[in-house]
C-alpha cells in the first residue's frame, strides 16, 4: 500500500460500498438489467460504484478512477497513476444469492498494481495490501471507520506434489481442466469472483488458472493482495511476464486480460497452454 493514509481510505471505502451492496440486497425487488457484453449489472452495482468513486473523487481529485460501470477514464494514456474499481465483482454469484462477491479497488502505477483491497462483504471478511510491505486479512470488516481482527498472510505451495487449485464458480471451461489434469492437483475448489487470488494469498490454495476472458477491473485488486503476500499473477501467453494494467496493456487495445495463472510463491508456471 502506498502510505497508511491512503490504506485507510481504500479500506473505509471498500466497506462502506459492501454494506451499499448488502442494503439493496435486502430490499424487495432487486433492479437488474443486461450490458452490452451480456453481462448482468445491477442497483447494487451502480449503488457501490457511486460510493467508491465519490469517495476517491473527494480523496484523490488528481487521481483518475477507470471502474466497470463507468465509462469516465477509460481513454487515460501512459504510465500516470490511476485507480481501477469493480464496485461488485461476481455479480452473477451475487444474484444466486452467494456470498462469494467482492468490492475490488486497485491503485496502478506504471501499468502494475500497485496497491489492493478485496471486500466480500456478505461474509464481513477483506484483504488488503498493507502499508509497510506485504498483505493482510481482515475478518469482522463491518465498520468502515474501526477494523475488526486483522492478520497478515503470506502465500506459499505448502505441497508441490499435491496443489490445492481454485478455479471459476460460474465460468469453468474445457481448457480449464485440461490443466488441472496435466498439474499434480490433489484438489480443486470453486470459488467466485476475486476471492481466488485472496485464497492463495491467505495460503489456502496454490494456483487458480484462467483461460476465459476477464477484464483488468476484475483482477487487479486481488492480483495486488497476491503479489504483496508473495504470489504471482502471470500471462500464460508470455512466459514469465505479470499481468500489466491500462488501456491495451492486455489481450486487446481495451481493457481485456490475456489468460493467466496466478499462484502461491514456489510453483513455477510455464508458456501458453502447456503452462
Amino acid at each position: 500500500m502506498r502510505d497508511a493514509a491512503m490504506a485507510a481510505v481504500l479500506r473505509r471505502l471498500a466497506v462502506a460500498a459492501g454494506a451499499e451492496i448488502l442494503r439493496v440486497r435486502a430490499g424487495a425487488r432487486l433492479e437488474t438489467r443486461e450490458k452490452d457484453d451480456r453481462s448482468p449489472v445491477t442497483a447494487a452495482d451502480l449503488a457501490a460504484d457511486r460510493v467508491i468513486r465519490a469517495g476517491l473523487a473527494e480523496a484523490y481529485p488528481d487521481i483518475p478512477v477507470v471502474s466497470e460501470e463507468s465509462d469516465e477514464a477509460r481513454d487515460i494514456a501512459g504510465d500516470r497513476p490511476f485507480f481501477l474499481v469493480d464496485p461488485l465483482d461476481g455479480t452473477r454469484e451475487f444474484l444466486k444469492g452467494s456470498d462469494q462477491f467482492t468490492v475490488n479497488i486497485a491503485l496502478i502505477e506504471g501499468g502494475a498494481p500497485a496497491a489492493g483491497v478485496v471486500a466480500a462483504p456478505a461474509a464481513a471478511r477483506l484483504y488488503a495490501t498493507a502499508p509497510g510491505g506485504g498483505a493482510v486479512a481482515e475478518t469482522g470488516a463491518v465498520d468502515p471507520d474501526a477494523p475488526g481482527d486483522v492478520r497478515p498472510i503470506a502465500s506459499k505451495v505448502a505441497d508441490p506434489t499435491a496443489l490445492r487449485a481454485v478455479a471459476s464458480a460460474s465460468h469453468r471451461d474445457a481448457e480449464t481442466d485440461a490443466w488441472l489434469a496435466r498439474h499434480p492437483v490433489a484438489r480443486t475448489v470453486a470459488a467466485g469472483s476475486s476471492l481466488k487470488f485472496c485464497l492463495i494469498a491467505a495460503g489456502e490454495a496454490d494456483v487458480y488458472p484462467r483461460f476465459g476472458p476477464t477484464m483488468q477491473w476484475d483482477t487487479a485488486a486481488g492480483h495486488a493482495v497476491l503479489a504483496a503476500a508473495g504470489g504471482a499473477t502471470l500471462r500464460l501467453d508470455r512466459a514469465g511476464a505479470p499481468l500489466r494494467y491500462g488501456r491495451g496493456a492486455g489481450a486487446d487495445a481495451d481493457w481485456l486480460n490475456p489468460g493467466f495463472v496466478a499462484s502461491a510463491a514456489g510453483f513455477v508456471v510455464g508458456t501458453d497452454r502447456e503452462a
